[in-house]
């Protein structure tokens, strides 16, 4: 159970450290989500949104923080 409990401080503290970014450099970072690749569809009634190339930049970067990670614990 202690392990679940340290699993669960640690993702608040990034959490923490991303809502705080996000928060005080939220207006740095409006070029994302509207990258080539980003599609829009706006209609009269409908509007459509998938950001594929901005998740696919995070995905990316999430990876290598993994494998970044696990490199340094092993």
């Amino acid at each position: 159970m202690q392990q679940i409990g340290k699993y669960v401080i640690i993702t608040g503290i990034i959490l923490l450290i991303i809502g705080l970014i996000l928060y005080f450099f939220g207006n740095k970072f409006q070029w994302f989500g509207d990258l080539p690749g980003d599609i829009k569809i706006k209609r009269e009634n409908f509007r459509l949104y998938a950001p594929i190339t901005s998740m696919i930049i995070i995905s990316a970067f999430l990876s290598f923080l993994l494998w970044l990670f696990s490199k340094i614990k092993h």
